[in-house]
């Protein structure tokens, strides 16, 4: 019908109405449609009349004639004369001609064969669709984050291609629960994750396996999560089998847990239906690190939690029997207690922590007894008092050495002196380990080295202070792993080494200026 509309070569309403019939179809502009057409015709004239001319294509707006002219334009010098006539020969025409102005010449009606009709049917058709994909961009550009219903399309290789109504929106394989079918006539529900406009056109992605998608299935299902009463913190999930979400209730009288699980779990379940009965652990949130972290790793019992702040990193003691249980099914339990919380979490049986701590006792009391030439029995005091290193008893008071029962003030001057002996001793061998390596003066006075790491860094040919400015944190932390050192205090001790480029920088730059 197209085809035959174009191919007349009359004053043609029937332009308009199909423009206006095609606009109603694809929810576009009508002047998208006639713009469209008036491209096509303006392609075909060129065919026929010369691709050199510049010529333009209009359709009228009330009586649907196609009008063609070829464009002119007035220059000083004519350098293309299929497009370009002289001011001279532009006055001739109109007295009132400038360089710069434009004249039209209208020529005469085209008759369009039928492969140039058929052209102009796909031109057509390609702008509508181009049209259709970017109204379908604007629609939903500002829609990422919502979750919508559609139909499913078709499956290609695992990718559900889902139609939305006013466009399609595409999943991929990735983004689709483990296990889960779809045949096309499905309906679906997604997460808009991400609106793009791509070398194919605009695509909308979703999403049923980020977390976000279950937090918005819980603002749905959950009337106090959607007020604003219950907040969801972190959601952690291994999509179709398990996952873990922390709420915070923001009314003492209302239990957050309760709320999310509903009257008999129904509101749970409606999550838990719609995610291919994924198992939802609902966590209460503190702000009590502690007892946050012992709530993530439910349903295992905790013994004891040893938090080391500067590098998130936690290490949590259970029952021996209950190792399994905390660690989960291929460290599942674990993992996804250290994705909600955001902390390393290290899971210990309460037999292994105990045989550890033997060890680092029984390795501080043979370096008491080593080095302060003391018994077993003294040593071991030392280690029991809380003493665990030559520094901690040659540099604390006096009295506290004092107060351990058996000691006088003798037996602790005499500790501390030893303490302090073995201290200068073992300074000094660094001292000479590090004149060896042929460590820079620079290197070795740098705020922040002692000799022990000195001599860690000589080990590892790290002798200068671009030597250390090249390294990264972990590679620092790496040959210094038997010192403890925190990623932080790394990323100072090398920003520092690397403060010395930056200063040769602006000297470079003030000898030219």
């Amino acid at each position: 019908m197209l085809e035959d509309n174009i191919n007349q070569n009359i004053a043609r309403p029937e332009l308009l109405q199909i423009a206006e019939s095609v606009a109603r179809e694809k929810s576009i502009d009508q002047n998208v449609v006639i713009e469209a057409m008036e491209n096509a015709i303006q392609s075909a004239a060129k065919r026929k009349y010369g691709q050199e001319l510049e010529i333009r294509a209009g359709i009228n707006r009330k009586s649907g004639e196609i009008e063609i002219a070829r464009v002119l334009k007035v220059v000083e010098e004519v350098e293309n004369k299929a497009i370009e006539i002289t001011l001279e020969e532009g006055q001739k025409r109109d007295n009132s001609a400038n360089i710069g102005d434009y004249f039209y010449e209208p020529l005469p009606p085209i008759e369009l064969g039928r492969v140039a009709a058929q052209t102009a049917k796909q031109v057509i058709v390609q702008k509508v669709r181009d049209a259709e994909r970017e109204k379908q961009y604007e629609e939903f550009k500002d829609r990422v984050g919502e979750v919508v219903n559609g139909l499913v399309k078709r499956v290609e290789y695992g990718n559900v291609i889902v139609d939305l109504g006013r466009g399609e929106a595409f999943i991929r394989r990735d983004d689709v629960i483990p296990r889960e079918t779809f045949r096309p006539g499905d309906r679906i529900r997604s997460w808009i994750s991400e609106v793009k406009q791509e070398q194919r056109g605009p695509q909308v992605y979703l999403s049923r396996t980020a977390n976000e998608f279950m937090s918005k299935l819980f603002t749905q299902e959950v009337p106090e999560i959607y007020d604003g009463i219950i907040q969801i913190i972190s959601v952690a999930r291994d999509p179709g089998s398990r996952a873990k979400i922390s709420v915070l209730s923001k009314d003492n009288s209302i239990d957050p847990v309760g709320a999310c699980v509903g009257m008999r779990g129904s509101r749970v379940q409606a999550v838990v239906a719609e995610l291919q009965n994924e198992k939802i652990d609902i966590i209460p949130y503190s702000e009590d690190v502690p007892t946050y972290l012992v709530n993530a790793l439910a349903p295992a019992e905790v013994t004891k939690v040893v938090l080391d702040e500067e590098e998130k990193k936690v290490e949590i003691v259970v029952p021996d029997e209950q190792l399994s249980l905390a660690i989960g099914r291929r460290g599942q339990n674990v993992r996804l207690a250290c994705q909600l919380t955001g902390w390393d979490i290290d899971i210990l049986t309460e037999g292994s922590e105990s045989e550890r701590r033997q060890s680092e006792m029984k390795n501080i009391s043979q370096l008491f007894i080593d080095t302060l030439n003391v018994d077993e029995v003294i040593a071991q005091v030392l280690v029991t008092e809380g003493f665990s290193s030559l520094e901690a008893v040659a540099y604390v008071p006096i009295s506290d050495l004092i107060e351990i029962e058996g000691f006088d003030e003798k037996i602790a001057e005499e500790l501390r002196e030893r303490a302090l002996a073995s201290l200068k001793e073992k300074e000094e061998s660094l001292k000479n380990d590090i004149e060896k390596m042929g460590i820079s003066n620079e290197l070795s006075e740098f705020e922040g080295l002692n000799p022990s790491i000195l001599v860690k860094l000589g080990n590892a040919n790290i002798k200068t202070i671009d030597n250390l400015a090249d390294l990264a944190s972990d590679e620092l932390k790496e040959i210094l792993e038997d010192i403890s050192i925190s990623s932080k205090e790394a990323d100072e001790i090398i920003m520092r080494a690397r403060s010395s480029w930056f200063e040769e920088d602006d000297k470079k730059e003030d000898k030219i200026d």
